[in-house]
């Protein structure tokens, strides 16, 4: 089946129309403790080496396999084995940005800090569940078509929590502003009591070790299962140093204001991205998997490099269009066949909690990586900074290439 969004498969079709509102739902609380509230920070001033650690607040995106069992193993009263659990966390994260909405970060800054957590950590349990939710309701047939669906929601959400806020923050404020999303969030509760049941009854499993233990020792026995590992994180580490504090070095590195960073920053790298996605996956369709890894991870090392000559070059917005478009053009390339990877990777008895654990370990490093690139901008400035995160991509680029027997073997034609 063609992976074309139609409108009319959309609006006919529940099952594909919930991947499209439920993954809105997921991609609106992600930016809100991260980007978004860099750019509130960055605005009233905050030093940098706090927003820095701040980067931190997204953890729980990369340890979210650590309790996705418990939700595959407890079921709700209400609503269903998965929108109950959705339901829930989609009034918690409407409350939490409501909450942090309100608060004065200069005078508490400790506070939004663990509003921040909090939110990050409702939001990754609302992505393990929609995933399973995605997994459980779409039928064979549907799975293309839902996915680009549900990529469609993500990105669109991730435009008006991030462009749009910033946006509107200049004529409302930030306390109005996530009051909105909050709100907004509100919203998706409504949409997901709407969402079809699944099909046909799945039963949870009975033990811990039946839903955690059998895929680890899957996986784990595999010949060379380290140095996949490894990959997984290595792979995307340059380019994820050099976004994690892209919203800051606009702001205060380069001098834009929060709202044109919204109006062209977060614009250009929505649009630039879902193109990406797109190409993306027409090029991996040509190229394969080990040859599309190869190219498109060379690609987003080297455009790292524009945002070199952004910081050399100061508040240009002709360049700063031409460093977000390309280095968002060639990641999310990377991204899309990055993803398939992991699926090659997954075993099919388990391939829920194994591409939670694979993407999560592919995480550990836009999540984690914040305050060392904070202390290192401190000390050899940005331009130097971003020429690091250009050779910071070519660990993984050399694992990729020792590993491309294993690879290719993973690669199975359309």
């Amino acid at each position: 089946m063609s992976a074309r969004l139609r409108l009319a498969d959309v609006l006919g079709n529940g099952r594909v129309a919930a991947a499209l509102t439920l993954g809105f739902a997921s991609g609106l609380p992600f930016s809100l403790p991260r980007g978004t509230l860099q750019a509130w920070l960055a605005s009233l001033d905050v030093d940098l080496r706090t927003i820095g650690w701040l980067t931190l607040v997204g953890v729980p995106y990369t340890f979210k396999f650590l309790w996705a069992p418990l939700l595959d193993r407890f079921v709700p009263p209400f609503f269903g084995r998965r929108r109950g659990w959705i339901v829930l966390f989609q009034a918690g994260i409407a409350l939490t940005v409501a909450v942090l909405g309100l608060q004065a970060p200069n005078e508490a800054i400790y506070e939004v800090a663990a509003l921040a957590v909090l939110l990050s950590f409702l939001g990754a349990s609302q992505d393990i569940v929609i995933d399973a939710y995605r997994t459980d309701t779409l039928r064979p047939a549907e799975r293309g078509i839902g996915s680009t669906a549900a990529q469609l929601g993500w990105r669109l959400a991730a435009l008006v929590s991030g462009a749009l806020s910033l946006i509107l923050s200049k004529y409302i404020g930030w306390r109005d502003t996530y009051l909105a999303m909050a709100a907004l969030m509100g919203v998706t509760m409504a949409l997901t009591l709407l969402a079809p049941e699944p099909e046909r009854a799945v039963v949870p499993p009975r033990t811990l070790r039946a839903a955690v233990l059998d895929p680890l020792a899957e996986f784990l026995g595999r010949p060379g299962a380290a140095a996949l590992v490894a990959l997984v994180v290595l792979y995307k580490f340059g380019d994820a140093a050099a976004l994690s504090l892209s919203t800051a070095f606009l702001i205060k590195g380069v001098g834009f204001t929060a709202a044109e960073v919204g109006a062209v920053a977060k614009t250009t790298s929505i649009t630039a991205t879902i193109v990406g996605t797109l190409f993306g996956g027409l090029a991996f369709a040509r190229l394969g998997l080990f040859r599309a890894l190869l190219v498109f991870g060379v690609l987003q090392a080297v455009t790292n490099l524009l945002y070199s000559w952004l910081a050399l070059s100061g508040h240009d917005l002709g360049v700063m269009v031409i460093a977000v478009g390309f280095d968002n053009l060639a990641g999310a390339m990377g991204a899309t066949v990055f993803g398939a990877f992991l699926m090659a990777l997954c075993d099919v008895r388990f391939s829920a909690f194994q591409f939670a654990l694979l993407s999560a370990l592919s995480s550990i490093t836009r999540d984690f990586i914040g305050p060392v690139a904070a202390a290192v901008v401190g000390h050899v400035g940005w331009p130097a900074f971003f020429l690091i995160t250009f050779l910071g991509g070519a660990p993984g680029l050399l694992l990729l290439w020792r590993l491309r027997a294993r690879v290719m073997a993973l690669d199975v034609p359309a």
